[in-house]
């Protein structure tokens, strides 16, 4: 691990570069959904709300089937079990686009989650293994940078690809892309690179880390409250701030901008100071909210507060996903598979506590309040991570200071924060 730890900042391997093209398709897939619904829901005999269960099937795949194929894939080589997940992720959307049936598109839009959960979960344990501590947040900012991107870059075009083409030819480049991604992960990862003798006993063992499970809470939080307002973002936009509806993609750039700006902020200070960095981000991106609500009258105010609350939001995600792995010590791949379930979970609970709001006497500004009660919870796993991290530097400290080592004694309480 020492190579790894001497690499300097900002210099990383061009695996992670790989790892988030890959994180970029996944993205793109999960989301582009939602733009070619209308297209979709004829050809295979559903209206358009029923075919809506395709963004779900895909949601409850990566909630599930990250830790369920982490578990499974353990003792296959990190290599293969990329490779692999991509392979099926390409065969899904095969599969779905030589079929009529609804149900088969669905049940392959599953396969392609359980897919892409795999990924996810093995390919954040890459990514902050080859980077080495010193920038283990940076890569996976970098990772996540590639969903982020997805929804700012991939999903409008896709969207776009498949009003052109039709859905089953937007599908078919998406397998293609996999297969090339598949190929590129099989060429320039690592042969070398293989998992630790790690059983799945390890693996749940790992988990019974508090601080864990601080971090998991704290990704569930923030995602439900930028999600909860992110997905009912137009009728607040159109009703209340008056942008015209086809102004909207504009804004939602705007929005991806933000998020872009986040991942990189949280990935470039998260490593020294995880603490410093995510606290006064989570309390930022409620107070942001909160200041939403009255001004979302204002088109110009709208359109800048809703870049702040992604750039403050986003800024937490790349810390608490590096701050899991850490924190699982050497059996970290049902940690990172969890943080995906995390973040998939909040996605859903955000969203539907959000619907619920916004068929509420609160009307569109419900979802804003249900966002920022969200982003102002998540502080209190954040103050708490905090607190026993500290605690437990300070009884390191204790243990390991004799007084004719008080200067060394001194360098640890110094460093030990940077690491936490």
């Amino acid at each position: 691990m020492s190579a790894p730890a001497a690499r300097a900042p900002g210099k990383l391997s061009f695996v992670v570069w790989v790892l988030a093209a890959g994180t970029f398709l996944m993205g793109t897939t999960e989301f582009v959904i939602a733009g070619i619904l209308p297209d979709i829901a004829p050809d295979l005999g559903a209206s358009v709300s029923h075919a809506g269960l395709l963004i779900t099937a895909f949601a409850v795949g990566m909630i599930v089937g990250g830790p369920t194929m982490a578990l499974a894939t353990l003792r296959l080589p990190q290599r293969l079990t990329l490779v692999l997940a991509l392979t099926v992720f390409a065969a899904g959307h095969v599969i779905a686009a030589l079929t009529s049936s609804f149900t088969i598109v669905l049940a392959a839009r599953f396969v392609a989650a359980l897919a892409a959960g795999a990924f996810w979960a093995v390919g954040f344990v890459i990514a902050t293994t080859t980077a080495g501590p010193a920038n283990a947040t940076r890569a996976v900012s970098v990772m996540m940078g590639g969903l982020t991107l997805a929804n700012v870059v991939g999903v409008p075009a896709g969207s776009l690809a498949g009003h052109v083409t039709g859905w089953r030819g937007l599908f078919w480049a998406l397998a293609a892309l996999a297969a090339l991604a598949a190929a590129v992960i099989g060429r320039f990862l690592p042969r070398t690179q293989q998992r630790p003798q790690v059983s799945v006993g390890d693996e749940i063992r790992a988990l019974r880390q508090g601080r864990l499970w601080l971090a998991l809470a704290a990704a569930v939080l923030i995602m439900g409250g930028v999600l909860a307002v992110y997905t009912y973002i137009t009728p607040l936009l159109t009703d209340r701030a008056g942008i015209p509806a086809g102004a909207v993609p504009l804004v939602l750039i705007a929005f991806g901008s933000g998020a872009l700006g986040g991942t990189a902020i949280g990935g470039r200070f998260g490593d020294r100071r995880p603490m410093v960095t995510t606290i006064p981000a989570a309390a930022a991106t409620a107070l942001i909210l909160l200041a939403l609500i009255p001004l979302s009258t204002s088109p110009a105010g709208a359109v800048a507060l809703i870049f702040l609350m992604a750039l403050a939001g986003f800024t937490i995600n790349p810390v608490v996903t590096a701050l899991t792995v850490r924190f699982a010590g050497n059996a970290p791949t049902l940690a990172s598979a969890l943080t995906t379930s995390a973040y998939n979970t909040g996605i859903a609970a955000g969203s539907a506590l959000a619907g619920q709001a916004l068929a509420s006497s609160l009307g569109v500004t419900g979802p804003t309040l249900v966002g920022a009660v969200l982003a102002g919870l998540t502080l209190l796993p954040l103050i708490a991570l905090a607190v026993t991290t500290r605690r437990a530097t300070t009884r390191t400290v204790a243990h390991c200071t004799p007084d004719r080592t008080a200067p060394a004694a001194r360098t640890t309480t110094d460093t030990a924060p940077a690491r936490s």
